[in-house]
C-alpha cells in the first residue's frame, strides 16, 4: 500500500479528522498527505485566493505542488462554522496564513470553505475554496450583507 493510501486509510473517521490532516500536511508541505485528504474524484475543485478556478485531483495536486515549491505556508482554521449531515459536510473557516519569505514571516488571512463527502474510504474533500481576508477581526458579519450577487 502506497504511503499516501496507507495515510488516508488510517486518517480517521470524520470530517474534522480529514479537515485536521489537511492542515497538518498544509503546514508540513507534505504533498502526499494533503492529496490523500482529497477524494479521487474528476471533479473535486480547488480555489486559492485570487486564482483560477481548477477542476480534478491532477489539477488540484499541481497548484498545491507549485504553492509548496514557492514558500513554506502554515495555515491556521479559526471561527469555524460548520454545515453537516450523515454523507457531506461543509466548514467555512477563517484561515491565519503565516507564509515564510526571505525577508520573514508574513502575516494574511482568507476565508476558506471545504466541503467534504463520506466516501467507502472514509471522509474527503471535494472542494477547497479560499478567498483572500481583512484582519482577524473583520472576517465575519452577522448583519445584512453589504454587496449582494
Amino acid at each position: 500500500m502506497s504511503k499516501a493510501k496507507l495515510h488516508a486509510a488510517t486518517m480517521g473517521g470524520s470530517a474534522d479528522d480529514t479537515e485536521a490532516a489537511f492542515y497538518e500536511a498544509l503546514h508540513n508541505g507534505d504533498i502526499d498527505k494533503l492529496m490523500a485528504c482529497w477524494a479521487d474524484e474528476d471533479d473535486v475543485v480547488g480555489v486559492h485566493p485570487g486564482g483560477l478556478r481548477v477542476v480534478g485531483v491532477a489539477a488540484v495536486r499541481t497548484t498545491f505542488e507549485a504553492m509548496f515549491a514557492q514558500s513554506r505556508i502554515r495555515a491556521t482554521p479559526l471561527q469555524v462554522r460548520k454545515v453537516e449531515s450523515l454523507g457531506s459536510a461543509m466548514h467555512n473557516v477563517v484561515e491565519s496564513i503565516e507564509v515564510m519569505t526571505a525577508d520573514g514571516p508574513r502575516q494574511a488571512f482568507a476565508i476558506a470553505t471545504n466541503v467534504y463527502h463520506k466516501t467507502a474510504q472514509g471522509w474527503r474533500m471535494v472542494a477547497h475554496h479560499a478567498s483572500p481576508g481583512t484582519g482577524l477581526e473583520m472576517q465575519e458579519s452577522s448583519g445584512a450583507p453589504q454587496v449582494l450577487h
